[in-house]
């Protein structure tokens, strides 16, 4: 729905709800609030097409940026909060950024970017002010409240995560016409029975794919958003509480920091609210699955996706006890699996997944990888791998870069993950492969304790057996290292490559 008919409608209906804080922003304050933004935006000169740069951590006024581009017809990049000063100037560099936005709490970040990024005109920062920037706060006080007057839809344009190198960003066609919102209400009816009446829960941060077009998307169907502003087990189950949550959306790490909680503080909460949970980002181990139905019963959802948006899969739990393991069938595009020679291979059978169909994308400044991402039939792939069932039921199997070969055989290193983070003295695992003069490489695998004090050789022979009890012995690492904590991202994507990378570092082969 259009935000002025939504405010028009709604009026002083909470539109979105910081959980900690309690801070609160009703239908007309969104409204008013991206209008200022928007005129803020054309008074600067910016125009359809042209891109902003936004640095923040899951702020109040995060969404009302979003939208105040969003109805300017510009794109908008969300930057993680938690990367480093080179990290943020390499993005807003790429992105060709006219406008960045910050926050005072990310000073030491952007303290000494002034200056290094070429392409923005003016520099604004939230919370309060220093030398180089704007107060945010200021700027769109002093800007009307009405729509500017050539308004048209806008959309973000976000990088990927950089598990395997620089991030790009992903670019898609702007909408064509009149300002409006993409079909995100329509899904979440459809797939997750959304009403007027959802107050729908996001516990991963704004910058990231999937929390921002879902919380975008239940906003502007008219529902009322949740936001938590870090998100930790058991505040989790506070807020859904607290708030009477209805629908929300998770990763599976932290489903198993719910999971690993001590059973009095896991089951104290009412969460009965609950209608549907969400949940992607990464693959979810089958046996932490079926402890969340027990626990929340089958309520819950899985899809399968990428920034890129050329393909959705999606399953629910009455489809995912059926075919344990898979993430869906293909909603909006054709699948294809694709060997390495191009061809597709029969069910059952491991390939590159492609989507015939979907949405356009490219990667922003990088033509070698936009064509690296597509078929000689013009289907597209997010360099995933898996194989279909029968039913047509898709099964991932691991990101390509990340395969194993050992001794001439492929290793999906998920596998192992999957086993051994069901293991109750582990809290999070990462496995990969290292040198290895006679075989090329061989299976490591490093792990987080539940509890640091447990980590030893005593711990790490007890998690190599537990893992040869349930899968064949090449597939088992071979050696474990301990972790206090793996460098994995709030959405649940593991930077693999900052681990592996020390065992290769001085590599020869």
């Amino acid at each position: 729905m259009h935000p002025t008919k939504l405010a028009q409608q709604f009026n002083t209906k909470t539109a979105y709800i910081m959980a900690a804080s309690g801070y609160t922003v009703s239908f007309a304050e969104l409204e008013a609030g991206s209008n200022q933004g928007a005129q803020l935006f054309r008074s600067l000169g910016l125009k359809r097409g042209d891109h902003i740069a936004i640095l923040l951590e899951n702020h109040p006024l995060f969404l009302q940026i979003c939208l105040a581009a969003q109805r300017s017809g510009i794109y908008f990049t969300a930057i993680s909060y938690r990367l480093q000063e080179a990290e943020v100037e390499y993005i807003v560099t790429d992105c060709q950024a006219k406008v960045f936005i910050t926050s005072k709490d990310r000073q030491s970040v952007v303290d000494n970017l002034l200056g290094k990024m070429p392409n923005v005109i003016h520099s604004y920062m939230l919370d309060g002010v220093i030398a180089g920037f704007d107060s945010w706060e200021e700027a769109v006080a002093a800007q009307p409240v009405v729509p500017i007057a050539d308004e048209s839809t806008g959309a973000s344009m976000l990088y990927s995560s950089g598990t395997t190198g620089r991030p790009k960003g992903v670019l898609k066609p702007l909408p064509e016409g009149e300002l409006g919102v993409e079909d995100g209400p329509d899904l979440f009816t459809m797939l997750y029975g959304a009403t007027a009446d959802t107050i729908y829960l996001t516990p991963a941060p704004l910058y990231h794919a999937a929390p921002l077009a879902f919380t975008m998307g239940f906003m502007l169907g008219g529902m009322t958003c949740v936001i938590m502003e870090h998100f930790e087990a058991e505040a989790a189950l506070s807020t859904i509480e607290k708030y009477q949550v209805t629908h929300s959306q998770w990763v599976p790490t932290m489903f198993v920091r719910m999971l690993k909680l001590d059973d009095k503080d896991r089951l104290k909460y009412d969460i009965s609210s609950l209608e549907c949970a969400i949940h992607a980002a990464a693959p979810c181990p089958i046996k932490i699955k079926e402890q969340m139905i027990e626990w929340w019963g089958e309520i819950i959802h899985e899809y399968y996706a990428g920034t890129e948006g050329n393909g959705f899969v999606a399953i629910n739990s009455e489809q995912w006890l059926a075919h344990k393991g898979s993430v869906g069938l293909a909603l909006t595009a054709k699948m294809h699996i694709v060997s390495d020679a191009g061809e597709e291979v029969a069910a059952g059978e491991v390939g590159t997944i492609y989507f015939e169909g979907g949405g356009e994308f490219e990667y922003y400044n990088d033509t070698a990888k936009t064509n690296e991402s597509r078929h000689a039939k013009g289907w597209s792939t997010l360099g995933d791998v898996g194989y279909v069932d029968e039913d047509g039921f898709l099964y991932l199997t691991d990101r390509k870069s990340f395969m194993i070969i050992s001794g001439g055989v492929n290793i999906y290193p998920q596998e192992a993950e999957n086993v051994l983070v069901n293991h109750p003295r582990v809290m999070d695992v990462a496995v990969f492969g290292v040198p290895n003069e006679d075989f090329g490489e061989e299976v490591k695998a490093v792990v987080q304790p539940k509890d640091f004090a447990d980590a030893g050789p005593e711990l790490a022979a007890e998690l190599i057996e537990y893992c040869r009890e349930h899968m064949a012995h090449i597939k088992c690492p071979r050696s474990i290292d301990f972790e206090k904590e793996l460098p994995r991202h709030p959405t649940g994507k593991l930077y693999k490559r900052l681990l592996k990378d020390r065992y290769w570092a001085d590599h020869k082969g």
